[in-house]
């Protein structure tokens, strides 16, 4: 090995991916508690699925912004943010946040949010085959196996829901995974800003006032009293903003510029895991043979969608690739450096 390889930049550069990763897992695996907890669907009044989810990120893309804003980009070239800019972010803050987080609130008041976190497990499978119809993602047979284990898993755990709620809540679930994963199809090519904590803050403020809206046409304001509102709902949306909103989705926009899009999806297939033990554990929501048998297909799902060949290295910090890939990876890199 020569001393002039580029290996301590590749370890460095999966060192990154990889603790942003254990963020993204962990954290978002905490988010479906605090959001089953917010909109407390066990003990009174909790707060409205809308307006907490725009609550959340109207006020952390705020706080991100003027955190963020003003600082120049690591290179000092020029990032503008334009009408371009602003109509791709509000496209992304949408379809992840409003059809993504905003549904899943709404599904959480059907669903225990152990069982909603595996539901929203088939987001990598929709976004690596919305990838590869076009051109995005190679599909090979091991991720292919890996992903339909971890889809495995979800079906496992949604058998044996009754009640016409139960039903409603997966479908409006699925549905939260099905926009969700386009957007961060989108996301990848999209004009958006080069700064990610500025494109996040973007994101953020038109997703979360375009939940606010929505909100307001469904009626939720006028069914909302503050007052009424328990203290650990509050709690939970505190949670949500800064460490939900603000840390974790500050390290998914990171990864979806420096990581493959299939590796970054694998966190749908962890946050279930965490969830249901959360859940299980705070909530005394059942923990049942039937998902401890998802919970292991979902690892195991994880595994083989994780594992990478050889001269696929992972990228630096700044998006390049550190060997020569194919054209459409090289065009990729380019379209987010």
């Amino acid at each position: 090995m020569r001393v002039n390889e580029p290996v301590p930049a590749t370890r460095r550069a999966g060192t990154r991916v990889w603790l942003a990763l254990w963020v993204v897992y962990l954290v978002w695996g905490s988010t479906y508690l605090a959001i089953r907890v917010g909109v407390a669907p066990s003990h009174g009044a909790g707060l409205p699925p809308l307006v907490m989810s725009g609550i959340r990120f109207t006020v952390a893309g705020l706080l991100m912004l003027a955190i963020f804003g003003r600082r120049p980009a690591a290179d000092h070239r020029p990032d503008p943010l334009g009408a371009k800019q602003w109509l791709a972010t509000t496209i992304v803050g949408c379809a992840l946040l409003l059809g993504g987080n905003g549904l899943v609130s709404i599904g959480e008041r059907h669903l225990a949010s152990g069982t909603a976190a595996l539901i929203i497990g088939s987001a990598p499978v929709l976004a690596a085959v919305m990838a590869a119809a076009i051109g995005r993602e190679r599909f090979t047979w091991r991720r292919a196996v890996g992903l339909v284990v971890g889809l495995a898993g979800v079906a496992v755990l949604s058998a044996g829901g009754d009640g016409h709620d139960s039903l409603s809540g997966v479908l409006i679930v699925l549905l939260a995974s099905t926009s969700w994963s386009a957007g961060s199809v989108y996301a990848q090519r999209a004009p958006l800003p080069r700064r990610p904590l500025v494109s996040v803050g973007m994101e953020m403020l038109t997703g979360g006032l375009v939940s606010l809206v929505v909100s307001a046409a469904l009626g939720e304001w006028s069914s909302f009293t503050p007052s009424r509102v328990p203290a650990q709902s509050w709690w939970a949306l505190a949670y949500l903003v800064v460490v939900g909103a603000m840390v974790a989705y500050t390290a998914y926009a990171w990864l979806l510029a420096n990581a493959r899009l299939s590796l970054t999806m694998t966190y749908a297939y962890v946050n279930p895991v965490v969830a249901v033990l959360l859940g299980a554990v705070i909530l005394g929501e059942p923990l049942t043979l039937r998902t401890g048998i998802a919970a292991a297909l979902v690892v195991s799902g994880v595994a083989l969608v994780v594992a990478r060949r050889r001269d696929r290295p992972l990228p630096e910090p700044d998006g390049r690739w550190l060997e020569v890939q194919p054209e459409a990876d090289r065009e990729l890199c380019r379209s987010r450096s």
